[in-house]
């Protein structure tokens, strides 16, 4: 059976099989912004095939009203305020409880809010001991996946995940644990002790401080640095169904815990083509090495048949200049000048690196502009926070992300657990030769 021919109206896709004369109709669902999309719900069911999508890149697999971002427009807007507004005048916190609750707040829920995310930043003690189980040099984002994935072995009162408040719990209790256990976890790589949440300092301040504290001397806080960091936290809470996004919604299809939902995301987020390209950046200016062999390496950047990329620059999805490294370029200018180590090779090669891209026709004419992941780890290495913290660092902004999607998906009426099918091209049936005989 062929089918060739398609006849759309705003409200249905007709499919006719130019054999048969056969007709399906199939339903147009419509967005608020961006493309509607058919839904092929009854497809497989009146013709006997699949749809077949590899990387889900023309599917959508579920409907939100969480985030949505137009790549060729260069736009991301949270729950319809662009980036660029929240990231100038709003905080991490304000952003997160937008992100749960679909308004912003006002000045009494975000106090409310945040009191609660303050005072739920604790650990169980009985944690402590699942970091000393870890090896010493650890990745922090293995300690990360089993640290998270534990905690609903120690709040059963927010496992309940038909009970609303029970979600409502779970993700306060993830926001606000994340960067106590993120920062126990860089403690634990470095041998130092682990620190205490302090009430009174803010939600990216605390973060630094419980990294970078030591019992015997006291930390100085730069605002700089808590400023750059809550900016970043806000440009990566949320980016529509990526890899992790997608990850947390099909583990949570299964009913599964929030906890361990969230864990998924983080080991989803973990990979290198996805939270991990920050980090990739640091290591492709230290393989470059030297100002001077720039043109060496946008040379091999250009040629199509080196496999070598300039890390860090374009991006999958949006085709345009990335709406975040607008937003965060001018915070690395600030924070290189103020906080950055003069001296540091890297922070030239970088700088002199985005001159060039910026310049260049190759460049500009493929649109391959420096992205977030550019400018956040040259942030992130100024600040002091070392690569391996890097994708940590992301996950700990993008939980919001996570327990926003998970809480919208769970309180769907006609929630089903997730089941992508697939083409399959192996043997066709065939039995079971003895041993003795092949």
């Amino acid at each position: 059976m062929l089918w060739e021919e398609a006849l759309m109206d705003d409200h249905t896709l007709t499919v006719i099989d130019n054999k048969t004369g056969k007709r399906i109709e199939l339903p147009v669902r419509k967005s608020t912004q961006g493309p509607g999309a058919v839904d092929i719900t009854r497809f497989f069911g009146e013709t006997g095939y699949f749809t077949y999508d590899p990387g889900f890149l023309s599917t959508a697999s579920c409907h939100s009203a969480l985030t949505f971002l137009d790549g060729e427009q260069g736009q991301l807007l949270y729950r319809g305020y662009p980036i660029e507004q929240l990231a100038e005048r709003s905080s991490f916190l304000e952003v997160a409880y937008l992100m749960l609750y679909g308004e912003l707040p006002t000045q009494a829920e975000l106090d409310a809010f945040t009191y609660i995310i303050v005072h739920h930043s604790m650990l169980n003690e009985a944690l402590k001991s699942f970091y000393r189980g870890f090896y010493h040099d650890a990745h922090p984002m293995a300690i990360m996946v089993g640290v998270v994935g534990s905690l609903s072995a120690f709040y059963h009162d927010s496992t309940d995940i038909s009970n609303p408040h029970h979600r409502e719990i779970a993700a306060h209790r993830l926001i606000a644990k994340m960067p106590t256990i993120a920062a126990a976890s860089y403690k634990h790589s470095i041998g130092e002790p682990q620190v205490y949440p302090d009430n009174n300092l803010s939600y990216s301040g605390n973060l630094l401080n419980m990294m970078f504290s030591i019992p015997c001397e006291k930390f100085q806080l730069d605002p700089i640095a808590e400023r750059a960091l809550d900016l970043i936290f806000i440009l990566h809470i949320d980016h529509e169904q990526n890899a992790s996004t997608s990850t947390v919604r099909l583990a949570g299809s299964s009913g599964a815990n929030p906890f361990a939902c969230v864990a998924s995301g983080i080991a989803a987020l973990w990979g290198p083509a996805h939270g991990g390209a920050n980090e990739a950046v640091l290591n492709m200016l230290q393989e470059i090495g030297d100002v001077k062999r720039i043109p060496e390496f946008v040379a091999r950047a250009k040629d199509k048949n080196d496999p070598f990329r300039l890390m860090g620059f374009g991006h999958r999805v949006y085709k345009n200049y990335d709406p975040r490294a607008r937003i965060i370029r001018q915070m690395c200018h600030e924070v290189l000048e103020k906080l950055g180590d003069h001296d540091d090779p890297l922070f030239e090669l970088a700088l002199r690196l985005e001159e060039i891209a910026l310049k260049d026709e190759y460049f500009i004419e493929r649109k391959l502009y420096p992205n977030v992941d550019f400018y956040s780890g040259l942030i992130y290495r100024a600040i002091g926070i070392p690569a391996n913290m890097f994708t940590v660092m992301f996950a700990i902004a993008r939980t919001v992300g996570w327990v926003a999607q998970w809480m919208e998906m769970i309180g769907e009426e006609n929630q089903r657990i997730g089941r992508p099918r697939q083409l399959y091209i192996g043997p066709t049936r065939r039995d079971y030769v003895d041993v003795k005989h092949r």
